[in-house]
């Protein structure tokens, strides 16, 4: 089992920017395909982002292309979401999942996740 704890979360403006950051522990980082999620009040669960163990293929939500980046570093045990030109829709509580295998879009297959961190855009 692995432990993630996400940070960098909190109040933006719209048109700022964001960086969320996960670490991880307890399993070998780096055999891990790691996926960002997000979950706003009373909608479900929400694919925004997913890297390959090794940090050579990535896969992003098409609605949100060209404004989210993620990457990681496998040295610190830490993967990261970088976010840009942020709207008031992108309030969400956003979380950090690990899976061993091949990277993937689809929440049920990844076996950890950290207790999400809060991001609120303010328009």
């Amino acid at each position: 089992q692995v432990q993630l704890v996400e940070s960098g979360g909190g109040l933006v403006q719209a048109g700022g920017s964001l960086r969320l950051s996960c670490a991880a522990s307890g399993r070998t980082f780096s055999n891990l395909a790691m996926g960002w999620f997000r979950q706003a009040p009373g909608k479900e669960r929400e694919f925004v982002a997913a890297i390959s163990w090794s940090g050579s293929r990535t896969e992003y939500a098409d609605s949100l292309k060209g404004r989210v980046t993620i990457s990681r570093e496998n040295a610190n045990n830490t993967v990261y979401l970088q976010m840009n030109s942020l709207k008031p829709e992108d309030t969400a509580v956003y979380l950090c999942a690990a899976r061993g295998g091949y990277l993937s879009v689809y929440s049920e297959s990844y076996t950890s996740w950290g207790q999400g961190i809060q991001v609120t855009v303010s328009s």
